[in-house]
Parts: structure tokens; sequence; C-alpha cells
């Protein structure tokens, strides 16, 4: 009997991280909207004083990223597999600093910010998206363009304000930190802010070198026609361009809905 129920609300929790069910997508949905909810609230309290009602809200935000984590591994066919991927990783960090932190004379709420790292998981709203949203189907390319360059900001950033700045300055040292990253990676260079270690002035080259590189991607895909998700139905290519007839690989007639379908 116990069985029976485990077996019960296991495929229930595997049905909402992964059906494409209405109640199921908008779960998911809801879970991406808390990931950027709990991002911005740990990099605005980091440089803060933790006050009784921030501690609060931060341990509640624990519990639920704790539990989202525990259902993950507990749906997964793999759970090292799971266990290795780079924003699994930083929330098992954020959570082991919130249990630790209470026993050490060391400040690591700046580890916290290292959540930003989940929006690497927003990858995953692609399925949804592809299968829900006409706009994301004609825009993919741009809208993978965007997230790639936001993951590398919000990545960025962490490591500079957790390496570069002083924590003591307020929320003032992570706008510079954002501000520093975002002018190097652009090679914009005002020069107010400087690297002065070899260290530092080495990432900002590798900065410069893989922003330049995600702007450009970006532009490319904003300004020149990109290729529509569209599934063939006789070979299973996946991608076509927005206005084609015949599928290049296998010659069948496609069906690719446009604006003005």
């Amino acid at each position: 009997m116990v069985k029976s129920q485990d077996g019960r609300a296991k495929r229930f929790v595997r049905a909402m991280y992964e059906s494409h069910d209405s109640s199921a997508v908008h779960f998911r949905y809801a879970l991406i909207a808390f990931d950027f909810l709990s991002i911005a609230f740990f990099i605005a309290t980091t440089p803060m004083p933790m006050t009784p009602t921030l501690k609060t809200l931060s341990l509640v935000i624990g519990l639920v990223i704790a539990l989202d984590l525990f259902c993950r591994l507990w749906i997964a066919e793999d759970r090292w597999a799971l266990l290795r991927r780079v924003y699994v990783i930083a929330d098992i960090v954020v959570l082991a600093s919130m249990v630790i932190e209470p026993f050490v004379a060391l400040d690591l709420t700046f580890l916290r910010i290292l959540r930003g790292l989940r929006v690497v998981h927003s990858y995953h709203l692609l399925r949804d998206l592809r299968y829900h949203s006409d706009f994301f189907r004609r825009n993919e390319d741009a809208v993978l363009a965007a997230t790639n360059l936001l993951v590398f900001i919000f990545f960025t950033t962490a490591l500079v304000f957790a390496f570069t700045f002083d924590h003591g300055d307020g929320l003032e040292s992570y706008v510079d930190a954002l501000y520093f990253t975002v002018t190097t990676l652009t090679t914009t260079g005002y020069g107010d802010i400087t690297p002065t270690t070899m260290w530092a002035k080495l990432g900002a080259i590798a900065m410069m070198a893989i922003g330049v590189t995600l702007f450009v991607n970006l532009a490319r895909a904003i300004f020149t026609p990109s290729k529509v998700h569209y599934p063939c139905p006789n070979c299973g290519l996946q991608r076509h361009d927005p206005d084609a007839v015949h599928c290049k690989h296998c010659g069948v007639t496609l069906a690719i809905k446009t604006d003005g379908a």
C-alpha cells in the first residue's frame, strides 16, 4: 500500500515537471518566476545587514529551493548527471551557505548570488515555449541568444562581485560589479573601474572575448532572418526557413504557419 501511494505521488510529481498538461505548464512557469524573484532577492539583500525579516524570507526561499531540488532528484532517471549540472551545484552551494553560516565566523551571504546561475535552467522552458508559443517558434534564435547573454552577465557579475568588490559598500557595490561587467564585455571601457591584478586582467580579457561574441550573435538573431522550429513530418528535420515550402532534407511539402497564413 505504501509503495502504491509512493508510486502515485512520484507519477504526479513527474507529470508536474514534465507533462504538457496546462496545470503542469503553469506550475513550471511559476517555478521560473520564483527563480527570478529569488535571484532578485539575493542580489538585493546580499550587501545588506540580515534583519529578522530578511532572515525569515531567506529561510522560506531556501525551503522552496530545497523542496524543488528534492523533487527533481526524486524523479530523475540519472541523479548523478543532474547533480553535475551547474545550476544544481549552485543551488547546493546556496543551501549549504544558509545551513553553515550560523555556525561559522564567516559572512557567506555573498555565495547566495550564485543563485543567479539558476537562469541556466530557463533553457528548460524551451520545450514548453516551442509547444505553446507561436511567437517563440518564430523568434527562437533571438530568445536563445538573449538567454545566453543574460546567463553570462549573471554568472560574470556574481564572480566579479564576490571576488573584486567590497561587500560593505552595500547595494552600490553590486551595481558597480554589474556596471564593470557590462562595460567590459561590450568593450566600452570607460576606465573609471579598472582591474589591477594579473588574474583580474585575464578575466577581463575573457569577458570581452566572450561578451562581444554573445552580443554579435544576439544582433544577428534579431536583424537577420532566422530559422523556425518546425519538425518535418517525414524526416524529422527540426529547423526550416520561415518561408520554406519544402523540406530541404527530404523534399516533403511543409505547412509552416506565418503571419499571413
